[in-house]
């Protein structure tokens, strides 16, 4: 719903204190009860954060969730991956909270637009619409499927590193999808080097090694990616779409400070 880990610790804590204080003695549903404080507690987040948003953001990558490989039952890879990818983030960040809010809710998590409706204030018909709005933006995106065969996926990512560390261009190129898209995002105190690459002979020409760079190995919301330090620092996130053996998208998270903290699982950082 937030597309950062940060925030959605903060809503837990909201909710619980909410919760924690409410008379639940004519509750007859708990789970769904909690769903709507969640909810709700999200939805005015959404709005908070939009209203701070006075400067054009540039590119902005949601939170990914980092695992290491090999801690979660393929099944709970794969669901990871189809419903919470990274490129799904990015286009729910262009939602408004109301049509992000009925979208999810309703999409993925399967509740009734009767529910939803009181949380966004709307009538059931209009929620339907909100989420009707939002599923189209969603399918206007074009948000390619990777392949589910997670270790060819690493086998094409493994490449792509190497390639990038000798330098061969042209083992890149072979590596990436002629529409293949960079996103690269250097924090809201270096907006101006976050941008977006589009093409292959673009891409490869950013891909470049780093003296002294360990590349871990690590899944980015439930897909291949990596972890890169540079004498134990960590310095960027990288996830990768791979469809039919080809990389169609890099999703890249270079804020030294925010990569410690979102990879904190895969490094051992507190």
């Amino acid at each position: 719903m937030l597309g950062s880990l940060t925030e959605a610790d903060d809503a837990v804590q909201e909710a619980w204190l909410r919760a924690s204080r409410a008379e639940t003695s004519d509750v007859d549903n708990v789970g769904g009860w909690l769903t709507t404080i969640v909810a709700r507690v999200c939805l005015n987040m959404l709005r908070s954060r939009n209203r701070r948003r006075e400067e054009p953001f540039g590119v902005h990558l949601p939170d990914p969730v980092i695992t290491a490989e090999g801690e979660l039952q393929p099944e709970d890879e794969a669901l990871l991956a189809d419903q919470v990818g990274l490129a799904l983030l990015v286009v729910l960040d262009s939602l408004s909270p109301a049509e992000r809010l009925a979208f999810v809710l309703h999409d993925m998590f399967e509740l009734p637009f009767d529910e939803i409706a009181p949380m966004v204030g709307r009538s059931p018909v209009a929620t339907r619409q909100l989420a009707s709005r939002a599923r189209r933006r969603v399918k206007d995106a074009e948000i390619p499927t990777p392949d589910t065969d997670l270790a060819r996926q690493r086998e094409v990512v493994d490449a792509f590193f190497q390639a990038a560390r000798e330098g061969d261009f042209d083992a890149l190129l072979r590596l990436l999808h002629p529409d293949v898209i960079l996103r690269s995002d250097f924090g809201a105190k270096h907006r101006a080097a976050s941008v977006i690459y589009r093409g292959a002979e673009a891409v490869a020409r950013q891909a470049r090694g780093f003296p002294g760079a360990l590349v871990t190995p690590a899944l980015v919301n439930g897909a291949a990616g990596a972890v890169i330090t540079v004498r134990g620092r960590p310095i960027a996130i990288l996830g990768f779409t791979v469809v039919a053996g080809k990389i169609v998208a890099i999703d890249g998270i270079a804020d030294p400070e925010r990569v410690r903290r979102v990879a904190a699982p895969v490094l051992g950082a507190e």
